[in-house]
């Protein structure tokens, strides 16, 4: 065998032919486009719950400085916490199995407070609250 012919065959049988480069290329790419959607997703998903946490937090917030029972009466108030408008009303509580002619110390006040985040999430919270009538022993 000449040397040419040493050097032709080795040639031949070395390193990667194109078209396995290129398999190899698009194999990385869909595995590196997985992976930077799944990236994505996560950092969504993570700020979606930042953003309800706060939401919870503000609310609480809200909630903890509500005055007493006994200095709530029928009314509502709005206001703004770190960017969370916010809107407060306490109502009569109407129920069907709530008799108001029946004689109780106590008066059931229905409580709905809605908070808004800034991205326009919405928290309601519908409850109910017991004060007092006035006079009624302790």
């Amino acid at each position: 065998m000449s040397p040419l012919t040493k050097l032709q065959s080795r040639d031949t049988s070395a390193g990667f032919t194109l078209i396995e480069v290129l398999v190899a290329l698009a194999v990385l790419a869909v595995s590196l486009a997985a992976i930077g959607s799944l990236v994505a997703t996560n950092i969504r998903a993570t700020r979606a719950l930042d953003q309800r946490l706060a939401l919870a937090a503000t609310t609480r917030a809200i909630l903890t400085g509500l005055p007493y029972r006994e200095e709530l009466a029928v009314s509502n108030s709005s206001g703004e916490i770190a960017g969370h408008r916010w809107r407060f009303d306490l109502l009569p509580f109407v129920a069907d199995f709530v008799d108001p002619r029946r004689a109780t110390p106590w008066v059931p006040q229905a409580v709905v407070l809605r908070v808004q985040s800034p991205t326009g999430q919405v928290l309601r919270l519908d409850t109910v609250r017991l004060r007092r009538l006035q006079g009624s022993a302790k």
